[in-house]
């Protein structure tokens, strides 16, 4: 898993870099402002309303693939995939229509601030955006299968085609009309399919017109996916409230979310979901064998990791959140105050960072054995916190309470999950894994300082930005001597893989 994990990290960081300059581009030509807000809309309500039915759909589709697989044959596997296509291409056209019918109310549920130019400019924005829906529903399961073919660098590769079309549609329309942001981004989505379709047939998919709701999978594939979808909706609950209040703090105070919720899914995105989507089609396999020692040493494996890459990466964007946010937006129309309030969400952001990422690990665990249900009531927990926290700390803190509300909740459901998980298969690791946290503490603490005081050295005699980047790459090489001295079994596995792959090369 390691050695997968390690080249989807390389391709993701690389992905990530490019997600980066569109996310650039968009601060460069419209700030945090009421276009920049009403386009974020526009985005976050299909995804939103389809994350509901494509995050069950893709959770259920894994586990259930492998079991038909194991016990049928490939032939099976795919004429199950073939009626699952066709019923969300049915169900995604009812949540269009759905969607067109009543796209003002949804943008007031969504930004109760939004008014006048700013509302009608988001309803015009997100009539046009709900037909990537199409795309976002089949990239869902067209990735799922071809991670059950151990194919997983194509799936994470689909980001350079989006991003590509998504940088183009923001330039051609601060050149001509802003429409073409929401045309683009249409565009842009659809291009992961067209990405991804040559490698489903590479790996033996053929499609053919198979409709049949009451075959016995996709009634079980309901059965699991209907609490995650509950799940997802309570979940994105937090979003709306979110979005809902940040509307109503500040102009641009979403865009202002919106980018540091970028920043830490970077991290997120790095790390985090390259380690699960490496690790859950190996877990659930292991759950059909009923392999449960594997599956027990594949998450505490994977929790490892995360806390390897994840907790430094928290030091550093707490320590430098202002000028992280200058460096990569602050030109064009992002302007001080923009950054004053990306900095301070990024910084709230940042404390729950570990908390996002062990929990999208503990939830897959628990998904590769067909539970569902415990990870939705843990969700539901969390999510009745985080709302309370929000309503309380935006008044005191504003766009920060915000950040801050969710990342607490982020922790306490991580916390749920994890005396859930040890109830259900017993012990997995938990002392091995307090150890390593606890040196992974240490090495980033020291990473810190040295990145501290690198930064206040440097910032005097050279550009703000060069004594950030020079004092990032001290403190990341202080990190990883300390980590390698320090004797942690995951990086020594890492090094170990390294030195083979070199001499082999050799």
């Amino acid at each position: 898993m390691k050695k997968t994990a390690l080249l989807l990290m390389i391709i993701t960081i690389v992905s990530k870099i490019v997600g980066f300059g569109r996310e650039i581009t968009l601060s460069y030509f419209y700030g945090a402002s009421n276009i920049s807000d009403a386009f974020l809309i526009s985005l976050t309500i299909p995804s939103v309303i389809f994350s509901f039915i494509g995050t069950g759909i893709s959770t259920g589709y894994i586990p259930l693939y492998s079991k038909i697989e194991e016990k049928y044959g490939e032939k099976e596997g795919e004429r199950y995939t073939n009626n699952l296509v066709n019923i969300l291409l049915v169900l995604c056209t009812g949540i269009i229509i759905f969607g067109l019918l009543f796209t003002g109310p949804l943008i007031k549920m969504f930004a109760s601030g939004f008014e006048g130019n700013t509302l009608e400019l988001a309803i015009r924005f997100t009539r046009i955006s709900l037909f990537g829906i199409y795309f976002t529903g089949l990239i869902n399961i067209y990735g799922g299968f071809l991670r059950i073919k151990g194919n997983y660098a194509v799936p994470a590769c689909v980001g350079f085609p989006m991003n590509f079309f998504l940088i183009l549609s923001i330039l051609l329309s601060s050149k001509t009309n802003v429409m073409v942001l929401a045309i683009g981004s249409v565009i842009a989505t659809a291009s992961q399919l067209v990405f991804l379709v040559p490698f489903m047939h590479k790996a033996g998919y053929r499609y053919e017109y198979i409709f049949d709701t009451k075959d016995e999978y996709i009634r079980r594939m309901i059965y699991i996916a209907l609490p995650v979808i509950i799940g997802v909706s309570v979940d994105q609950i937090n979003v709306l409230v979110d979005r809902t209040l940040a509307s109503g703090i500040a102009v641009g105070g979403i865009s202002a979310l919106n980018y540091a919720s970028k920043l830490n899914g970077f991290v997120q995105g790095m790390f985090v979901t390259t380690i699960s989507a490496v690790m859950y089609p190996m877990i659930s396999k292991m759950a059909v064998q009923g392999n449960f020692d594997g599956l027990k040493s594949s998450v505490s494996e994977a929790i490892n990791l995360i806390n390897l890459f994840v907790v430094p990466a928290t030091f550093g964007a707490m320590l430098f959140a202002e000028p992280i946010v200058r460096l990569l937006f602050g030109r064009g129309a992002f302007d001080p105050e923009a950054i004053s309030m990306t900095s301070i969400a990024l910084f709230y952001y940042s404390i729950g960072m570990v908390g996002f990422g062990l929990r999208e690990i503990i939830s897959r665990a628990f998904y590769s054995m067909q539970d569902t249900k415990t990870p939705m009531i843990n969700a539901a927990v969390a999510v009745s916190m985080n709302i309370i926290l929000n309503i309380i700390l935006s008044r005191y803190m504003g766009i920060g309470g915000l950040a801050l509300a969710t990342s607490l909740s982020a922790i306490f459901c991580t916390g749920l999950l994890f005396i859930s998980l040890r109830k259900k298969v017993g012990p997995f690791g938990m002392k091995d894994t307090a150890v390593s946290f606890v040196k992974i503490l240490v090495s980033s603490a020291g990473m810190g300082i040295a990145a501290y005081i690198s930064y206040v050295f440097l910032l005097p005699r050279i550009s703000r930005n060069l004594s950030l980047i020079i004092s990032i790459f001290i403190g990341a090489l202080v990190y990883s001597v300390i980590v390698y001295f320090i004797k942690i079994k995951e990086v020594d596995t890492l090094v170990d893989a390294a030195k083979k792959k070199l001499k082999t090369g050799a």
